[in-house]
């Protein structure tokens, strides 16, 4: 879901997500660079972590393994005694205010505004004229912004032969359903990807949403 779409409805595609829908899209930008025309059958590689990864191996692991499984769709093997290339994960999660969050809501104890409640959105009365808390934001309708990369280099040469991110945001909270996603559709095209920015579409079942 992009900020293009205006407040309505993208209000009421969230409602339509989490309620009867039996599947969700994973929309998601992405831009490749390939140096390379064709990858032997049977490719292999190896994860290879910065220093500020390693530092956090759990996550960093954790990663890996959602990559892992975008990288086996495109044809590479992982094998950590042979490899033909190194690996390179990455991904960052940032939790920001919801574009469509109400600027004008009243929060504290007096005054009124409008507010988004269970079942749509309405106002909100706190009591006692407009001398309340400053106007701020609604803190309540968080909004995911993710990117994940993929960076592949020849061992030997150690030229980078495979450059990759893809971006998505959202409000969707589940980053172990979304990430894995992300990771596919930064490898859709793999080796010989589109030129430019291209958008990635991929279906999920909507239970994945809530794990």
């Amino acid at each position: 879901m992009k900020r293009a779409f205006s407040a309505l409805p993208a209000l009421l595609l969230v409602a339509t997500l989490s309620g009867c829908a039996t599947s969700w899209v994973v929309d998601s930008d992405v831009k490749s660079f390939s140096s390379i025309d064709t990858v032997p059958a049977g490719a292999t590689y190896r994860f290879e972590r910065l220093p500020s990864q390693q530092a956090n191996g759990e996550r960093q692991a954790s990663l890996e393994a959602m990559a892992a499984a975008a990288l086996e769709q495109v044809g590479l093997r992982r094998d950590d005694a042979n490899p033909r290339y190194t690996a390179q994960i990455s991904a960052r999660v940032t939790t920001t205010l919801s574009p469509w969050a109400d600027p004008w809501l009243w929060d504290g104890p007096f005054g009124y505004g409008y507010g988004y409640g269970p079942y749509g959105y309405g106002r909100r009365w706190y009591g006692g004229g407009w001398y309340g808390a400053p106007m701020i934001p609604q803190a309540s309708n968080p909004w995911y912004e993710r990117e994940v990369g993929v960076v592949l280099r020849e061992l030997g040469s150690n030229r980078v032969v495979y450059e990759t991110r893809a971006r998505n945001d959202g409000p969707y909270t589940s980053s172990a359903a979304v990430l894995p996603v992300m990771f596919q559709a930064a490898l859709q095209g793999f080796p010989k990807p589109p030129e430019g920015v291209r958008r990635v579409n991929i279906e999920l079942p909507t239970a994945k949403k809530q794990q």
